[in-house]
């Protein structure tokens, strides 16, 4: 973009190419990448930046929390618990808009399980209106650490985390949350494995 930018202001006029060095500030801005620190202790991070529009019990023991990206927050996606993902699973699908409810089951996803300390999380990349592309990094076998870069969705996007009884949520609707250091869940005390 921004060399398009230079050879049309230089061949034409100079104003010509500024819609080109706007878009190429705003594809700088968007794959972003900030440094995070994992807060310490039993917690479950968040996997995305982004607000939490949806808390839901999806049945016995397991809830889901939902992560709405908006093309502003970083995309770059984060491992919500340390340990070993032993499934990546790609799923085809639409591309309705991400806030939705209907997005979760029927947009295009790629959904990472990890299994560490006695718990199995799911961390469901999905993409949205705009994003037409999930990358993601790693494989099952691969270990991870906690908060560890696991891929991106791009420009707008929802990561669904699903989890057991184990967890107790920390946010609530409205929230706002960073990958990698924000709390979304917290150990449930009379859940933790025991040291025997």
């Amino acid at each position: 973009m921004a060399l398009v930018g230079i050879i049309l202001s230089y061949f034409l006029t100079p104003w010509a190419g500024v819609p080109f060095y706007i878009v190429a500030v705003f594809c700088l801005y968007f794959f972003r990448d900030p440094e995070r620190a994992a807060p310490v202790g039993d917690v479950m991070v968040a996997p995305a930046d982004g607000k939490v529009v949806s808390i839901r019990e999806l049945g016995p023991g397991e809830t889901r929390i939902s992560i709405f990206l908006n093309i502003f927050d970083v995309h770059v996606n984060r491992t919500p618990i340390p340990g070993q993902i032993t499934g990546v699973v790609y799923q085809k699908g639409k591309f309705l808009v991400a806030s939705h409810e209907a997005a979760s089951a029927e947009n295009e996803q790629n959904t990472l399980i990890v299994e560490g300390d006695n718990t199995r999380v799911v961390c469901r990349q999905i993409a949205g209106l705009i994003a037409r592309r999930i990358v993601c990094y790693k494989k099952a076998g691969d270990t991870v650490a906690a908060a560890e870069r696991i891929g991106y969705i791009k420009f707008g996007s929802r990561v669904d985390v699903l989890f057991g009884p184990e967890w107790s949520a920390a946010v609530k609707v409205g929230d706002r949350v960073s990958a990698g250091a924000s709390v979304l869940a917290k150990r449930a005390p009379s859940r933790r494995p025991s040291d025997g």
